[in-house]
């Protein structure tokens, strides 16, 4: 449990950092608790990430969230990486232990899994079959998180293939790779189609991607949370799929990273999301 007689402290690394919005996420957080301390957002070259992270204990840190680019560097550094990161192959959490040693997580796979129970909450991964579009760091905390909630068939598919064959071949589980030309079969009779692309986001191109054979049952969700509506959720929304947007996995990861540092567990609220999406 987190002492109300110290200042506390919690950080975000990444390179750039000024577009993160965790720090606005972890210090509205401190406020609701009544707690003395500070989140605050730290411009980390991948060059300076190794004396970053091992100046936090004498800076008193309690640990911080890492972002691009650092989430794999950032393995090779801390003192134990927990079998969750070394499966999803990036950190996105590092905890000062009390002995001054650094141990790292992954929390993504929460975040995107707790972020659709929060609004669908009797969502099933093994509802049926599960198009997840794209292969990178995102999409393997995706498909990692829905290996854990019992998916039992996931199509992945990816503009490189390869790197989706390495994620399948890597995760052994019902995982189909299927070539990005097929993408828009991939979806046909699917009960959930995932975005863990970057397609949609601020300054990039909209997902290229057909929504006529994905059955209007199918809950369409997309990890992008800037804009707050790409627009693959808007066409989905307008064919009649439930959506689920993605500010609620940068939200919902949140909860195990306060769990570790601080021993609360904090609430997504409406109140939160608002503060959020104003800043969107």
């Amino acid at each position: 449990m987190a002492a109300k007689d110290r200042f506390l402290l919690a950080a975000v690394m990444g390179w750039p950092i000024h577009q993160s919005r965790s720090p606005a996420l972890h210090n509205f957080w401190f406020a609701q608790h009544g707690l003395q301390g500070s989140y605050v957002p730290l411009a980390i070259s991948p060059e300076q990430l190794e004396a970053a992270l091992r100046a936090l204990p004498a800076l008193n840190f309690a640990g911080c969230n890492l972002t691009i680019p650092l989430k794999q560097d950032a393995m090779k550094i801390v003192d134990e990486v927990d079998i969750t990161a070394k499966k999803i192959g990036a950190m996105s959490c590092v905890v000062v232990r009390p002995d001054g040693s650094l141990a790292g997580s992954n929390n993504d796979w929460f975040g995107f899994t707790h972020n659709i129970l929060e609004f669908v909450p009797d969502w099933r991964a093994d509802a049926g079959p599960v198009a997840v579009m794209g292969a990178g760091g995102g999409a393997r905390a995706v498909v990692y998180g829905l290996m854990e909630r019992g998916a039992r068939e996931i199509r992945l598919c990816n503009r490189t293939l390869a790197r989706a064959q390495t994620l399948a071949k890597e995760f052994a589980g019902p995982i189909t790779v299927v070539p990005w030309e097929q993408r828009h079969d991939a979806v046909e009779g699917a009960a959930m189609l995932v975005n863990a692309t970057n397609q949609g986001m601020i300054g990039q191109a909209a997902l290229d991607l057909r929504l006529d054979k994905l059955p209007v049952t199918a809950l369409v969700n997309d990890i992008i949370y800037n804009p707050r509506e790409t627009p693959l959720i808007v066409a989905a929304r307008m064919r009649g799929n439930r959506t689920v947007t993605g500010l609620g996995m940068l939200l919902h990861q949140g909860i195990p990273a306060w769990q570790a540092w601080f021993g609360l567990s904090p609430k997504v609220t409406p109140e939160l999301r608002a503060l959020i999406e104003a800043t969107l």
